[in-house]
């Protein structure tokens, strides 16, 4: 699914001096590497669009995108008690920052054709349960429909974090992933579009106040070594190399998700099966991520694939609200078109490195399913 050696093998020397130069500073957790990470990450978000207030766009840098989420949330003022709004077909992060919170999940479903939450629903769920902040994943790489997701939150008061985990760059109308919200989360998985050699993750805001909180909840509240003023806090901070690491790759990130984008683009050419439905994935609101398509065969063509020795995956077969974790406590909630997506969906390999050869192979094995 994805090929990280062949991606890294052209930066092979900067990533090697990056890493020595961390190693000889003798300084490893939260010092001028994540600093200078942390400025060039928050003027990238904030590139072509200006955030309120003269400073712009601030990031801070933390262990996870898991806990970019909690942070982000907990940044905004949501915490126990709080009822926070939120697709479930999104592999369950989003959930489980919610729940770590001691915060109520409130799943909406999603839009039909772009599997993000869907305005009119998260409406609906405003009038009929309420709810405090809003959770929205750029699934897959897809901006979400932020202008009318943003409305609909401002006008029932809610707070709006963005989870952009899959979407670093994608942008609707100049205005990139992470300035939308309230707050945003990012993850650095070594996966994502922008990955580093290891867990880390990042919260993006305009907001400097929410900003200097996350700074104190990422390191047990402090506000300075040892004094706790905030909390409930966690250890959650981004080291010293993967900041390094990250630095050197974020030049590169618009070529690669143009890359992806055209991996994309040559799918949609040459996959011809009327029994697969195909994404659309167009610069710049999709970042090309994953490229994901449907079919109510997915058992089927994923052995189809396995037998032609087709890498693959799903992403997510199993929703939030149907975990086992949650026993009976959504027993109730019915969500048709994320149970549908979490049925059918089933992502092919969309990465950088793959070569149009590759992907007209892929293509081919498809076109072929069941005949």
């Amino acid at each position: 699914m994805n090929d990280l050696v062949a991606l890294h093998a052209p930066l092979s020397d900067a990533l090697t001096a990056a890493v020595r130069r961390v190693v000889d500073s003798g300084w490893y957790i939260l010092g001028p590497e994540v600093a200078a990470f942390e400025e060039a990450f928050a003027a990238y978000c904030g590139a072509g669009y200006r955030a309120a207030g003269p400073g712009g766009l601030h990031a801070v840098g933390v262990g996870n995108g898991t806990d970019a989420i909690e942070l982000a949330l907990a940044g905004v003022g949501a915490g126990r008690g709080s009822r926070i709004a939120l697709a479930a077909n999104a592999g369950g992060y989003g959930t489980t920052a919610v729940l770590a919170l001691g915060a109520e999940p409130v799943h909406v479903d999603v839009d039909e054709d772009t599997a993000t939450l869907d305005p009119a629903l998260l409406e609906r769920a405003g009038r009929e349960t309420g709810f405090d902040a809003v959770l929205v994943t750029h699934l897959y790489g897809r901006l979400a429909d932020m202008p009318a997701l943003r409305a609909v939150a401002d006008a029932h008061g809610a707070k709006v974090v963005e989870d952009c985990a899959q979407a670093h760059g994608a942008a609707h109308g100049g205005r990139r992933a992470g300035a939308w919200g309230d707050a945003a989360a990012f993850s650095f998985y070594p996966t994502k579009n922008l990955g580093a050699l290891g867990d880390a993750g990042a919260v993006v805001t305009a907001d400097p106040d929410v900003a200097e909180r996350v700074r104190r909840l990422r390191q047990y509240g402090w506000d300075r070594k040892y004094h706790q003023v905030d909390g409930p806090a966690r250890n959650s901070r981004m080291d010293e190399l993967q900041a390094a690491v990250l630095g050197v790759k974020l030049p590169h990130l618009d070529a690669w998700n143009a890359r992806r984008v055209a991996v994309a683009a040559r799918y949609a050419a040459t996959i011809r099966h009327p029994k697969l439905t195909l994404p659309d994935v167009t610069a710049p609101s999709h970042a090309g991520h994953l490229y994901v398509l449907r079919t109510t065969d997915r058992d089927a063509l994923s052995a189809h694939l396995r037998a032609h020795g087709v890498p693959h995956d799903v992403h997510y077969p199993v929703p939030d609200h149907r975990q086992p974790v949650h026993g009976d406590r959504f027993a109730c909630l019915d969500l048709p078109v994320t149970e549908r997506w979490c049925a059918e969906a089933l992502s092919l390999p969309c990465h950088p490195g793959l070569d149009p050869a590759e992907v007209d192979r892929i293509a081919a094995v498809l076109n072929v399913f069941g005949a």
